[in-house]
């Protein structure tokens, strides 16, 4: 099992059970090593100290906070925990709000809501609530030595949440409008078509990282010591006109649409007629 990130209790109300959170999702990129240049050795960090003109160990590192200009205050991880609010321990559901009202914009890291030994009931209750009722819960919880505002919702297979993002954080750009006065209904309709021709069902593990599969590759190939060939670059042509752009984007769909369609249901073609053979005299 995943090592947990966060162990305590949910409570709502007089409701209150045992739960783990675990990370739901992680980024996945290509890692690379520091290395000399001359000969490829690897590179350390050293930490250093200014004062004392050396390096020191990690064992002699201490947390400080300056408080003004070139002056700190020490503080250890056990003062931390001695000040951490209620919620380093309890999950406190404040409120339920409608599922559409919540702006993914808002939504952070996501993790997994399991329940511990004992909470197994309680947590299906709540479960099954949240997806018949079309709700979500806002809570509140601290962890990583920040309090948060939680989203939990229900998943697939069980309650997921995310960490939120505070009011203050998103940020508010004057620029990010549209103007939809400039939209002509034609244009409209044209590119509702095109979304219709595109429709698909959800289906996120056929979604590949390009870049990185590229990068492994380029990788693979200076071992091996072949060439590393470059990406084409794509074309873009500016759009001029709108709708000759959605009328060339539909018949462009239609096509292979056509094509399998006339594959599909195209009559056999029929037979040559046999000739038949003439008759001799003789017979």
């Amino acid at each position: 099992m995943a090592s947990s990130v966060w162990k305590g209790h949910l409570t709502f109300g007089l409701v209150s059970f045992p739960i783990r959170l675990f990370s739901a999702a992680r980024g996945d990129s290509v890692s690379f090593n520091l290395l000399h240049k001359d000969d490829h050795s690897r590179i350390k960090q050293v930490i250093y100290c200014q004062a004392e003109d050396k390096p020191v160990p990690r064992s002699e590192l201490v947390k400080g906070y300056e408080y003004e200009k070139d002056h700190y205050v020490e503080v250890d991880e056990e003062e931390i925990k001695k000040v951490a609010p209620r919620t380093a321990t309890v999950m406190e559901i404040l409120e339920f709000v409608k599922a559409d009202q919540v702006d993914p914009i808002y939504l952070e890291s996501s993790y997994y809501v399991a329940p511990d030994e004992g909470g197994e009931k309680p947590y299906a209750l709540l479960f099954q609530a949240l997806r018949q009722s079309k709700f979500y819960a806002v809570a509140k919880i601290a962890m990583h030595n920040r309090e948060h505002i939680i989203i939990l919702r229900p998943g697939a297979k069980g309650i997921l949440s995310h960490t939120m993002y505070y009011q203050e954080e998103i940020r508010q750009v004057d620029e990010f409008r549209t103007d939809t006065s400039t939209v002509k209904e034609k244009e409209l309709e044209m590119a509702k078509m095109l979304i219709s021709s595109l429709e698909a069902d959800f289906e996120p593990q056929k979604y590949h990282d390009a870049f990185r599969e590229n990068v492994m590759k380029m990788i693979e190939a200076k071992v091996e010591g072949r060439k590393v060939v470059a990406t084409p670059a794509p074309h873009v042509a500016p759009v001029i006109d709108i709708m000759e752009a959605l009328r060339k984007s539909l018949a462009e769909k239609r096509k292979p649409a056509q094509a399998a369609t006339a594959a599909a249901g195209a009559p056999a073609e029929p037979e040559a007629p046999k000739k038949r053979a003439k008759k001799s005299k003789a017979s």
